[in-house]
Parts: structure tokens; C-alpha cells; sequence
């Protein structure tokens, strides 16, 4: 709604965004979803120039008219061969790519389940879709079944793999059983899990050494671990010959920029053969954990890289942000509707490009403060 009134409300209760221009080479970024730190590095960006000048900025037009190209082409299959699945299709982003899959799935007469915490693009899918919508308690398996049991036709889980403001991930096994158990399909928004978790990068299913059959429906971005932009979905042939026909964040929009896809491809290499990006970034992890226990920081329960220290209130939560980018940290203040209400939180996130000094100062920064406000 068009309210000055709604604006300046916000306002009064600590809850109104503002857009930061972020230009200043000393401040030390923990807000980053850039895991692996792969948006700076050399040879993506070389792949991107070099496509850049074979293919042109743009791609002229949506995949089904003429914005298809041979890097598109090529990124689908070396993405679902590094998914494990049978193909992969790309998305302009991440929001599309869920919006356009849970609505070419479920519509009217047929039921969605979504966890409570999920993204809200997956929110915003399923509610979207027409197709009865239910969601369960954060990781309720009970309550899921309960819910499953009452449900006929087609039935559709969705979650995220690793929960986005909370850092922890989704007890997917069990989902994937319940799945099966209850004819239904199960959907997977792996987007933090991606290039982090896993042998290779191949995010909470490769860690749980889960299959096609387990997972059917597999969502992963590019603008993460994999420092460029977009997102796929990863299934089998008939899933994303379905999404083709039917998926209308697909069909109707304008694709990647080519060079954008052949970054992708570069990227994706340093994934799996730079093994040593999710090692550093597993003990730079070790050790703000660590730290945070010794001071007695409220971090939330989190093994990923983020690690959300839990504050409360909102203009506290705000004013801490604030205080931290004043001495040279960027830590995201994030607040309701985002999160619940009284749950306003540093939202921590680590990248392989940190440094362990980076982390103490961190700590220090931290620790201060949080005894100044106690």
C-alpha cells in the first residue's frame, strides 16, 4: 500500500531498510554470500571477458526464442553431471527458479508442505501455485506426516537445505523418506549448501549421499559459492522437459547473459578441484565458533558459514550493525518480517577469502560490544 504513514511506522519500530552504496576497499565484508570467494577470482573473470567478447553483453532473447546458446547448453550438462542428476536448467535467478517450478508442479486440488523457515521465494511458490498450501514447524517431521496423511493427489515437500538466517540445514534424509513413504515429491532449495557442503561443493545431498530418487527436485544458485548469478534446477528428464513446457519464470523472461554462463563454467571447475576454499572456510568457521563460546556471544546453533548471533531487539540489533561498520566490519542487521518477531540478528557469513586475523578482530569487535550493551 502506498502509505507515508506505513513508511514512517516502520520507521518507529526499527524496522525500515536502507540501501548502503558499498565502495570502501577497507571495510572487511561479513555479510557476503560469497563463500568460496569466487566473484574476485582471476580466471572466472578472464572467462567472462573473453565470453563477453565472443557473445556480447547480452543474450538477446528468452531460451525458447533465440537466447539459447552453446554456453547454456554446456553449463546444463556439466551442472547436472556435477548434481548428479540427469539434467539441470537454468534460471535468470534463484527467486524464478523456485517461483517457476512449484507452479509448474502444483496447482489447484493438489497440496504443498513447506517449513516455516523456508526462503521466501518457496514461500511465495507455493502460495502462488493455488494448490493448497500448508506449512509445518521448523524440521516438524511429526507434524509434516500429520499433515501428509490428511492430504490426497499430488503432494509436494519443500525446503531450503541450508536455512538462510539460521545457518542450520534441513534433516533432509528423513524428509526424503517421509517423501516416499507418503507419495509425494520432495523439492530442494540447496542454495547456501552449494559449492559449501560436500566432498565436491555438491551441497547437503552429496554430504548425505543422497541420489535422484531421493531428492527428485533439486534448486541451486550461482550467486553464491559460485560468485556469479543465476540458479538451476537439476532433475530428471521428465522434471525439466516439464519445467520447458511449463514454467513461466522460464519462458517468458530474457536468458543469462552468455558470459555470465561461461564464468559459471569456470567457476564450477574451481568448485570441485579447489578443495582447500571449504577447508579454509570450515576452520575460519572452527574459530569464530569457538571465540564466540569464550565470550559468551548468543550465537545460534549453525555449523555452516553462517552464523547468526541472536540479539532481540531490533534497534539494538540496528545500532550493533551500525557500531560494527564504524570500526570496519559490514554485518547485515537482520530484523522482522525477515526473521520472527523478538528475533532480530547479526546475520555472521564467512568466506573463503577471510583471513583468521579478519576473525579475531571480529571477535574482539564483538565482544566489546556485547558487554557495553549488557
Amino acid at each position: 500500500m502506498l502509505s507515508q504513514a506505513n513508511l514512517d511506522a516502520l520507521k518507529l519500530q526499527g524496522l525500515y531498510r536502507s540501501r548502503r552504496i558499498i565502495d570502501d576497499k577497507k571495510i572487511v565484508n561479513f555479510c557476503s554470500n560469497d563463500y568460496l570467494g569466487l566473484s574476485k577470482n582471476e580466471n572466472v573473470i578472464a572467462a567472462f571477458k573473453k565470453a563477453a567478447d565472443d557473445y556480447g553483453v547480452g543474450s538477446g532473447s528468452a531460451h525458447l526464442i533465440c537466447g539459447h546458446s552453446k554456453a547454456h547448453h554446456l553449463l546444463e550438462e556439466e551442472l547436472a553431471e556435477f548434481a548428479g542428476r540427469e539434467r539441470a536448467l537454468l534460471f535468470s535467478t534463484g527467486y524464478m527458479a523456485n517461483l517457476g517450478a512449484i507452479n509448474a508442479l502444483v496447482g489447484r486440488g493438489d497440496f504443498v508442505f513447506e517449513d516455516k523457515l523456508n526462503h521466501a521465494s518457496l514461500l511465495d511458490g507455493g502460495l502462488s501455485s493455488g494448490a493448497n498450501f500448508k506449512r509445518y514447524p521448523h524440521a516438524d517431521l511429526t507434524q509434516l506426516e500429520k499433515l501428509l496423511s490428511k492430504a490426497s493427489g499430488q503432494k509436494l515437500i519443500v525446503t531450503d537445505g541450508v536455512f538462510s538466517m539460521d545457518g542450520d540445514v534441513a534433516p533432509l534424509r528423513e524428509l526424503a523418506n517421509l517423501a516416499k513413504k507418503n507419495d509425494a515429491l520432495l523439492m530442494v532449495d540447496d542454495a547456501h549448501g552449494f559449492g559449501v557442503l560436500g566432498k565436491t561443493g555438491g551441497g547437503l545431498v552429496e554430504e548425505l549421499n543422497l541420489t535422484q530418487n531421493d531428492v527428485p527436485i533439486l534448486m541451486g544458485t550461482l550467486g553464491k559459492a559460485f560468485g556469479t548469478f543465476g540458479a538451476f534446477i537439476a532433475g530428471s528428464e521428465l522434471l525439466i522437459e516439464t519445467l520447458i513446457q511449463s514454467a513461466r519464470t522460464y519462458i517468458y523472461t530474457t536468458a543469462l547473459p552468455p558470459a555470465i554462463a561461461e564464468a559459471t563454467r569456470a567457476s564450477l571447475k574451481i568448485v570441485i578441484e579447489e578443495t582447500w576454499r571449504r577447508e579454509k572456510l570450515q576452520a575460519l568457521i572452527s574459530q569464530f565458533k569457538s571465540g564466540a563460546a569464550e565470550s559468551d556471544l548468543p550465537l545460534m546453533p549453525s555449523d555452516s558459514p553462517i552464523q547468526p548471533l541472536l540479539i532481540g531487539d531490533s534497534f539494538r540489533t540496528t545500532k550493533m550493525s551500525q557500531q560494527l561498520l564504524d570500526v570496519g566490519f559490514l554485518v547485515s542487521a537482520i530484523r522482522p518480517p525477515t526473521v520472527p518477531k523478538n528475533k532480530a540478528r547479526l546475520r555472521i557469513t564467512f568466506s573463503a577469502l577471510h583471513e583468521f586475523d579478519d576473525v579475531s578482530r571480529l571477535l574482539e569487535t564483538l565482544s566489546c560490544l556485547n558487554k557495553l550493551e549488557n
